[in-house]
């Protein structure tokens, strides 16, 4: 009997957590938006960029 118990009580923990309610799908995605216009902020910024233009034209051998 008690075998049963514990098997149950596992599969009433695991349906319970099936996955991420709705609410959390849209918290994950707001934040996910938030954080890319940060780094696309921070990728064009003009020390960013130039740093990244010196770093390909190093790499490809000429000068940018």
């Amino acid at each position: 009997m008690g075998i049963w118990r514990r098997v149950r009580e596992a599969l009433r923990g695991h349906l319970r957590d099936a996955g991420m309610t709705t609410s959390e799908y849209a918290m994950g995605t707001i934040a996910a938006c938030a954080f890319a216009a940060v780094l696309y902020k921070v990728v064009t910024s003009d020390v960013v960029s130039s740093a990244l233009a010196s770093t390909i034209g190093k790499a490809l051998g000429g000068s940018v």
